[in-house]
């Protein structure tokens, strides 16, 4: 499972990167080049501030601080698996935009992966398996971003059926059962 790593510096967030509602307009991050040649585009205060994420809208959505091309907090998250199965991501890692989706998703599938082969070496059986993908929303700039994943898993193993617990539980499912369907038409 991917999970979220504390955020740094002004933004003050939980999260993880990820893909936003889409590319900002290339003409525009083209106007904003000064003359030195870097990429700066005007705040609120109208003092011009850096282009951290190239390509992303330079549109300051009402109620936010900085737009998506400018947000330092977007630009810092990282991903860091919560696990103890060894699997990618073990360490906090940046990843970009353009490949957050696809790169949760293929991690998760690493613990998938782990769940039938752990199965298959104790002799059980996967009987089910389920990844959910979740997202979230910047506070500083209200870009819509992967925020993590988690994989649910269920192995049924043959040796459960024989276990103390197993035999107390069915002893009394077989006490309950009795009388409970009875059908009076008579």
């Amino acid at each position: 499972m991917i999970g979220p790593i504390s955020g740094s510096g002004s933004f003050g967030t939980y999260g993880i990167w990820g893909m936003g509602p889409g590319l900002g307009n290339m003409a525009d991050i083209g106007a904003q080049v000064g003359a030195a040649g870097a990429v700066s585009a005007a705040g609120e205060t109208g003092e011009a501030k850096p282009i951290v994420n190239p390509g992303e809208s330079t549109e300051v959505q009402p109620g936010k601080k900085v737009s998506p091309a400018e947000c330092k907090a977007c630009k810092e998250r990282k991903y860091q698996d919560g696990s103890d199965e060894m699997v990618s991501f073990k360490s906090a890692q940046h990843i970009s935009p353009e490949e957050a989706g696809t790169r949760v998703r293929a991690h998760e599938q690493e613990h998938v992966a782990n769940a039938y082969e752990k199965a298959e070496q104790k002799g059980g059986k996967v009987v089910q398996a389920s990844v959910s993908i979740h997202t979230a929303i910047c506070p500083e700039c209200g870009r819509t971003y992967v925020s993590g994943g988690e994989t649910t898993s269920k192995i049924k193993y043959e040796h459960e059926e024989e276990s103390p617990y197993m035999k107390a539980r069915k002893k009394m499912d077989a006490q309950l059962l009795p009388g409970m369907n009875l059908d009076i038409t008579a």
